[in-house]
């Protein structure tokens, strides 16, 4: 059940940060909390120790993507859409990452 829920919270978080992208009147700091507490429920939820490795490196190659603020011929809706992913991803690695370090700190 809850990797329903874990699962049901990444396809929510991802098509919500593709439309706040895609729809400037939905760029709100109440988005971004709303992609914030989703992240937090994916990273309890749906990422397993033995995925917590590729997962967190997926994530640094996201945060790298979403800093490319850089390179304004992306155009302003793919930056607020990465942005926006960004802001699902980066609790999720907050959290997976923080699980991992407990982990190694209780072996």
């Amino acid at each position: 059940m809850d990797a329903k829920i874990g699962h049901w919270a990444f396809i929510v978080g991802i098509l919500l940060a593709i439309i706040a992208g895609l729809v400037p009147q939905l760029q709100t700091s109440t988005i971004t909390w709303i992609l914030v507490i989703l992240g937090l429920v994916v990273g309890l939820l749906n990422i397993s120790a033995k995925e917590t490795t590729e997962f967190l490196v997926a994530v640094i190659a996201l945060l790298i993507v979403g800093s490319a603020g850089a390179i304004p011929a992306l155009g302003g809706i793919v930056l607020a859409i990465l942005a926006n992913i960004v802001a699902l991803s980066a609790p999720a690695a907050l959290i997976v990452a923080l699980k991992a370090i407990y982990g190694l700190a209780a072996e």
